[in-house]
């Protein structure tokens, strides 16, 4: 009996072992653009202090970091993947987080707000609001970072 409680134990263990190691890999990629968005963000927007890092993936791939540059402001880096032009904005001359939830929730009054990101459709910058309905179903805004104008809007997945 003991045996094979040992044997089952053993089983786990791998299981957990391949679980660790399968995750650790997937998760290489991302580390490796994180550290590269953060060298660029600091390269071309002088960021001194890093508080964020987020993927974005619509009609191209963006790394975007958000932190302090050596003046103290508040900024934010968009940068799309290859060697194309990297967008940086002032966080004062956008929409809060909580703003861009606001224009949404004038046209809609969904069952929970599940994530608010920032992001960026057709070169323009924006917050993407994910939020589920009544009915279960996924929803996406996308509001624009500078004027609060929904951009576009995919409903009931």
């Amino acid at each position: 009996m003991k045996k094979w409680i040992f044997i089952i134990i053993g089983i786990i263990a791998i299981g957990l072992g391949l679980m660790t190691n399968i995750y650790l890999n997937a998760m290489e990629p991302v580390k490796a653009a994180e550290k590269k968005a953060i060298r660029t963000a600091k390269e071309k927007a002088s960021i001194t202090e890093v508080e964020d890092f987020t993927l974005f993936h619509e009609d191209n791939a963006y790394s975007i970091v958000t932190g302090k540059n050596k003046k103290g402001e508040e900024v934010i880096v968009w940068m799309p993947q290859g060697n194309k032009d990297v967008i940086i904005k002032k966080e004062k001359d956008g929409l809060s987080k909580q703003e861009a939830v606001d224009e949404v929730l004038k046209q809609v009054s969904p069952k929970k707000i599940t994530s608010v990101k920032l992001g960026m459709v057709k070169n323009i910058p924006v917050w993407e609001v994910y939020y589920e309905s009544g009915n279960n179903l996924m929803n996406y805004f996308y509001v624009d970072f500078e004027s609060g104008k929904i951009l576009k809007k995919i409903q009931n997945l």
